[in-house]
């Protein structure tokens, strides 16, 4: 009686036995039922069995009942319904061992139809003349199973199964009548197709472009625990060197590239000394400066680091664009560049990371088209272009052309406007000038010596070589000086004449303009000097030198050390992409169905222009969620069922046959919906149950998206050991089946229960929400009927006024079930009344799943009506 998809092995399996729309069924269907549930049931430990029969019929199903208890201990409980005329309940001896519900009428007397426009309560319904008889208003075998369902739904939860059986196995003869007062929570029709939509739309999200990737733990990152990469892929996705691996030596000791670096260290080393001997008072006065030959130590340098440059060039266009091969690890180590084997550079940890890096953006609600979009950007990252590309970012840090304008000189000779040369030295002559009398001759023969100081800086200028034709000439504006000088001295000679300063005077101003001649031809020099240096750049020659060394450390890790857990990485990224994707294109196709099938739904109400033809469009959409449909207990033989049932509890019928979407396991997101209001004539609720429906609680929707979404992370988890072994063939794999299977399951439990019970897969199934987060209604009345004697005094016998005179009069012989599923339990309110949750009986049961709440009280039959017969051989079965 559903389309459900139910597990391979269910704890309690759905065995049909009964009539199909009136008719008999042929024992070889019959037969075909029960091999179908056998299948279905664990392989091992003990098999429950729900069995719904026709009270007439189970002599002649005998047989079908020692096949149940012909594959090991089983245990079974039939639910016979119909039998309202007889006097006695026939029982064949194998159900001695079984426990057996009688239901003479499941609407307890009352009519099982709404009454249609202008007609009473009693008045007949839609289905006059239908049954046994043809008698006015009696039930017809849509309505009867439209009253079953709840109850059977309510018997296929495991614990309310065995409490039952055990409660059938104290009263005589096993038998008993069951009195139910039944609480049904729900969502509107309108509410579960609202939700799983917002869900859907949720879990799929837009193709947006991802963040930048930010590794968890970089200094600096903004990026929160859910966006960071997890540190065992942050080696992979950039051009950082791990920790482990910082100052780790990559030259063979002696090897070619090692001697060009260190050939480079000490020509740069002499450089920078043959630089500070010449800048000081010693390299323009003293012996040891002219020694110094700076140009050929700068062009020694140039050769050396040219050599290290083109040594590191050759090797970086050895590693070519794929993973390092055995003859290019060959190459390299000729070259003098060792690649030893690392646990660092294993990929083995590529793997877990990439799975706990997906996982842990699905668990944070990212949608999925998201996940794959960083997932995407991580194998884009992490994918190694091959140590040749790093050329171009080689002759950023050492150009080519460095090593030729490191050896060629460059002129030498201060800088600065005239002005600020001639000044000085105008300043100094004069000062000397103004001792009367001798200053005539000590101004100008100062401002001449300042000139021929001058001239000195451009003999002893350090772009000069003694040994090589190198020389980057100079100027040093020494004509400038001597006239500046001798104007300066005439000057302070007249000055001093005008003036007659004392005679200590003009010595100590002579002394004055000395001194500030050699300080002043001193600065000059080493001025001179250091922005010869400073144009030679030597300093970035040394920058160079450091920044080879860097990318070669880079290169060796990234691109070649690392390369096969980088290309991995990347692949497995891209597969894992590639799959997240397909449970988005998935999930976007059940909602597309959806929107087809609500357009066809009102395409067909419009044109039938009535409302019952809306709700029949929506009855017939919904039945690939109809958790009651007989398809779901097994129909071997292929044959319909040969009716719908009603929509007066908002659960559809079957799939329009003419061009609708697909149904059943291919697409279990039919549009359709059932309307919430039946129409005239539908089947009406049996007195025994009430029905409170919501509209969705705040917790409804993320609940369901986090289902689907740890739903999606099983369906990965299966697929984790192909992406470690071939990701490209993992990722060329098809997750729509199991996505659609989630699709049906999740879809499945929101029509059963409104998604209060937990999936098989979830992780923390006592921490999800309570039924008022769930569905928005109230648990006051379950609070009611599941308090001290509650419910027990509403119970109403599933039998007519007539049958109650074959009941027993004995009341201690009437048992009581009293059940509630765990959702109703989870989140009430800690402030309830006495008669709520915290006054509840400690003999009810709690169900993991299921939408009932209230009292089952199992009556037992008067000794005389029950008759258990053993069928003689050849007596029909």
């Amino acid at each position: 009686m559903s389309t459900e998809r139910r597990s391979a092995a269910e704890p309690v399996v759905r065995v049909d036995l009964g009539h199909r729309g009136g008719r008999p069924q042929t024992p070889v269907a019959l037969e075909a039922r029960v091999r179908e549930a056998l299948a279905r049931t664990p392989a091992a430990g003990t098999r429950c069995f729900l069995v719904l029969d026709d009270a007439s019929d189970l002599m002649d199903h005998q047989v079908h009942y020692e096949r149940l208890y012909s594959h090991g201990p089983a245990e079974v409980l039939c639910l016979a319904y119909g039998g309202a005329d007889s006097r006695e309940l026939l029982l064949p001896h194998v159900l001695q061992a079984a426990g057996v519900l009688w239901i003479p009428d499941a609407f307890a007397g009352a009519d099982g139809t709404e009454p249609g426009p202008g007609e009473g309560r009693g008045g007949g319904g839609a289905r006059r003349g239908d049954g046994p008889g043809g008698r006015i208003g009696k039930p017809g075998p849509e309505a009867v199973d439209e009253a079953l369902r709840p109850m059977v739904e309510l018997l296929s939860e495991l614990s309310v199964f065995r409490a039952v059986l055990g409660g059938i196995a104290e009263v005589p003869h096993g038998v008993a009548v069951p009195a139910a007062r039944v609480l049904e929570h729900d969502l509107t029709e309108e509410a579960k197709a609202r939700a799983w939509r917002q869900a859907l739309e949720e879990l799929t999200g837009q193709d947006v472009p991802p963040p930048a990737l930010a590794v968890e733990g970089a200094p600096g990152s903004d990026a929160g625990p859910a966006d960071a990469v997890p540190a065992a892929l942050g080696h992979l996705i950039g051009d950082a060197v791990p920790r482990a691996l910082a100052g780790r030596n990559w030259l063979v000791p002696g090897g070619r590239a090692e001697t060009r670096r260190l050939a480079c260290e000490r020509a740069l080393r002499d450089a920078e000394d043959g630089y500070e001997q010449v800048r000081g008072p010693a390299g323009l006065f003293g012996r040891r400066g002219r020694t110094v030959d700076l140009p050929e130590r700068l062009a020694d340098l140039a050769d050396a680091l040219g050599a290290y440059r083109g040594c590191v060039a050759e090797a970086l266009s050895e590693g070519g664009g794929d993973r390092l091969s055995a003859e290019q690890r060959s190459g390299l180590l000729q070259r003098g560049i060792d690649l030893p084997e690392l646990p660092e550079a294993s990929r083995s940890a590529v793997g877990p990371g990439l799975r706990a890096y997906t996982e842990r953006l699905i668990a944070a609600g990212l949608p999925l088209r998201s996940v794959a979009a960083r997932l995407g950007a991580l194998s884009d990252r992490s994918a190694p272009a091959g140590s040749a590309a790093r050329l171009a970012r080689l002759d950023d840090i050492c150009p080519e052309r460095m090593p030729e304008e490191l050896a060629s000189p460059l002129p030498f000779g201060p800088d600065g406007p005239a002005f600020a040369h001639a000044a000085p030295v105008l300043l100094l002559a004069f000062l000397a000038g103004l001792w009367p009398g001798p200053g005539w001759v000590s101004g100008p023969l100062t401002g001449l010596g300042l000139a021929l100081l001058t001239l000195l800086m451009l003999r002893r200028r350090p772009n000069r070589s003694p040994a090589r034709p190198l020389d980057g000439g100079g100027s040093t504006r020494s004509g400038l000086r001597l006239v500046a000088g001798l104007a300066g001295g005439a000057a302070g000679g007249l000055a001093g004449t005008l003036l007659d300063p004392p005679v200590w005077a003009g010595a100590a101003a002579l002394g004055l303009a000395v001194t500030g001649s050699v300080a002043l031809v001193l600065r000059d020099w080493t001025a001179a000097v250091d922005d010869w240096w400073d144009r030679t750049d030597v300093r970035s020659a040394a920058r160079s030198l450091h920044g080879i060394d860097g990318l070669l450390a880079e290169t060796a890790v990234q691109d070649w050390l690392f390369a096969d857990a980088r290309y991995h990485c990347s692949d497995g990224a891209r597969a894992v992409a590639r799959l997240v994707r397909g449970l988005a294109d998935t999930a976007e196709e059940c909602l597309a169905a959806q929107d087809a099938g609500a357009a066809g739904a009102r395409r067909s109400a419009g044109a039938n222009g009535t409302a019952a033809s809306a709700v029949s469009s929506g009855a017939a959409a919904g039945t690939a969620d109809d958790p009651w449909d007989r398809a779901g207990w097994g129909d071997g033989d292929g044959h319909g069922d040969g009716h719908s049932h009603g929509v007066g509890d908002g659960h559809g019928g079957g799939p329009p046959r003419d061009g609708g979407p697909p149904t059943g396991r291919t697409a279990p997101w039919d549009g359709g919906a059932a309307a919430d209001t039946p129409p005239p004539g539908a089947p009406a609720d049996p007195p025994w149950l009430e029905r409170e429906r919501g509209d969705g609680g705040p917790a409804l929707v993320p609940t369901l998206l986090g289902d689907l979404a740890g739903g999606a992370t099983r369906i990965l988890a299966t697929r984790w050991a192909a992406v470690e072994r071939d990701p490209a063939e993992a990722g060329r794999g098809s997750v729509r089946r199991p996505m659609t299977e989630l699709l049906e399951e999740e879809r499945a439990g929101l029509r059963r229960d409104g998604a209060t019970s937990p999936p098989a897969f979830s992780a923390e199934p006592g921490e999800r929400p309570g039924a008022a987060e769930l569905l928005g209604v109230s648990s006051d009345r379950a609070g009611q009927l599941l308090g001290p004697d509650g419910g027990v005094d509403e119970a109403v016998p599933l039998c007519r006024a007539e049958h109650r005179r074959m009941l027993s009069r004995e009341p201690t012989a009437v048992r009581q079930v009293r059940f509630a599923p765990e959702a109703m339990r989870r989140g009430a309110e800690p402030d309830l009344p006495r008669d709520g949750w915290h006054a509840a009986g400690e003999d009810i049961v709690w169900t993991p799943g299921g939408r009932h709440a209230g009292v089952l009280c199992l009556v037992p039959l008067r000794a005389e009506i029950v008759r258990t017969v053993r069928a003689e051989e050849g007596e029909p079965r």
